[in-house]
Order: structure tokens, then sequence, then C-alpha cells
């Protein structure tokens, strides 16, 4: 069977991280961290996941004209993935995130505008070949909505299903929900997007349902290390990750839906594509960092028998 092809629509970022014993309250300084620079961004991340998991991937975005733009491009190219519809801005900075990640993995992340915002609906169309070619189109909301909204539209008109993971938690339009055949929030966009604040799992498969009432065809909210609540028309079903211990979750949900877009896209049914990404999502939050953090098929592979 010929690789498949999955287009990711979404930023770039460079993550500026300190990792330290706890993390700072508002107004409270926290010092003894250990600083790092790595390759980040919802898009990128979700872009590399999908790579790492064996498809062929083409991203689109918008990187600025610097160097952490030039860094960001050659890293991508490096894991095979094709850029020929990354433009460049002239104008904005590329993308930036400071993030604060504490001992137990826990974080905080703030980002900067930047290149990420200044991708248009005319960009996604220039793609639109690659777009009818793919078996997936996988989209974030960190670069502008009516941006993510043309490329699901152009994924519709070409019969390609859409996975769109709502981050970061924004409001969303009924009309865009019902152009999603794949919704995988966390818990806190879960919230966001439905009003319902609680944690039981009685609370998430309410929140799911709720958004399957909108349009939303399936809905799959990662729930840390509770695992994963699927939820569709036809049933419930939660998958609980395999146990590890976790140094940093930065990336976890863009593994998870990269390596899921990537199952899906390969033929996979719901649930081994499901338990699949699941197993990625855990083992990437055994390292530090988001694209650093991606793991191979093999090791996912490995680590499902292993598992099984």
């Amino acid at each position: 069977m010929r690789v498949p092809l999955i287009v990711v629509v979404g930023s770039s970022n460079t993550d500026l991280v300190i990792r330290s014993a706890r993390l700072p309250r508002p107004g409270q300084t926290v010092l003894d961290g250990e600083f790092q620079i790595m390759a980040g961004g919802k898009g990128a991340n979700q872009a590399v996941a999908a790579a790492r998991a064996g498809a062929r991937v083409t991203f689109v975005a918008n990187i600025g004209r610097d160097d952490f733009g030039d860094a960001s491009l050659k890293r991508l190219r490096r894991e095979g993935i094709n850029t020929r519809f990354v433009v460049r801005s002239r104008a904005a900075p590329s993308g930036i995130a400071l993030i604060c990640v504490g001992e137990n993995g826990e974080n905080l992340i703030s980002v900067a505008r930047s290149s990420n915002d200044e991708l248009t609906p005319n960009h996604v169309r220039a793609a639109e070949a690659a777009i009818r070619a793919a078996r997936c189109l996988v989209a974030q909301i960190e670069v502008p909505l009516n941006t993510v909204k043309t490329a699901m539209l152009l994924a519709r008109r070409h019969g390609v299903p859409v996975l769109l993971n709502p981050a970061p938690a924004k409001d969303l339009p009924t009309s865009l929900l019902r152009l999603v055949h794949f919704l995988t929030p966390n818990e806190v966009e879960l919230a966001h997007l439905t009003g319902r604040s609680g944690t039981r799992k009685a609370d998430v498969i309410a929140g799911a349902r709720q958004l399957l009432a909108l349009g939303a065809k399936h809905v799959l909210v990662t729930c840390g290390a509770r695992g994963v609540c699927w939820c569709n028309a036809e049933a419930v079903r939660w998958f609980t990750p395999p146990k590890v211990k976790a140094i940093d979750t930065v990336g976890a949900g863009d593994c998870f839906s990269g390596v899921l877009a990537a199952s899906l896209a390969r033929g996979e049914s719901m649930d081994d594509a499901i338990r699949f990404a699941v197993v990625a999502a855990a083992i990437s939050v055994t390292r530090p960092g988001a694209q650093p953090s991606m793991p191979s098929r093999n090791e996912i592979v490995s680590k499902f028998h292993s598992w099984h």
C-alpha cells in the first residue's frame, strides 16, 4: 500500500523552555531552572508526529524570515515533511512560545503574535491539489479561524475527512463543527467549548455528546493519565494508557492527534487507531520537549505489542 498523505494546516513555533522544581505563581520568581530551545507549534508538532508514525505529510504554514524560522524549516525538511506550501512572512516574526515546566511535567505556556497569524485562506487555496489527494486533513486553531475553515471546506469539497484539534481553547461556530469528522479536545478545551467544568467521567461524556449534537461526528477527549474518551452517535468508550512516569506533557495532545490521523489514513479501525495514538502519547510524556518527544512508528509498534 502506498504511504498515505496527510495535509496539516497550522502553526510553527520555537519553544523557549524553562524547567524548574515548581511552576511560578503570579508575581513569583522561581530560580535555578534549566533553559532549553525546542521546536514546537501545534501544527508542526502534529506534522512531525504523523510523519514519524509513517505518514507522508504536507505542511501548510507561515514562518518568519528570521533565524528561528530558518531553523524550523530545516527541522521539518529533515523529518521528510513536504514544505512546498510553507510561506515566509516578510513582516512578522516566527512564532515563539514561552514555556515553564514543573517537576511533575505540568506546564504554563504563553505564545506571542507572529507569522502564524498571517496564514491566509489564499495560502490554503494554493494547496488545494494536495488537500484533494490527502487521506486526512489535520488542523488546529493556533492560526486564524477563517483560514482553518477554508481548509476544512476544501477538504469537504473533495471528500477528505477532517481532524480538528480545537487548541488553544477558543469559541468555535457550529458551522465549523459540522465540518469535523474527528474532534480531539483536552478537558480544558472541552470545558471551554461546552461550558461544562466538571472532570468526572460523566461530565466528560456529557460534554462530548454536546459536541456531537453540534455536528462533530467523533469526539475524542484526551484526559491525560486517565486516557481518552471516544464518543460517537453509537457508543462511548474509554481507552486507558499504559502506565509511565511523565516528565513533560508538552505536546502530548499533539502527538495523539498526529498519530491518530496517520493511523486513520492508513485505514486502521477507530479502535486500533485510538490505541496506537494513546500509546504514542504515553511514550511522548516520558521525554522532554514537543517535537523531540514524538516517537517513531517502530517505537510505537514495540510498546503497543508489549502493552497488549
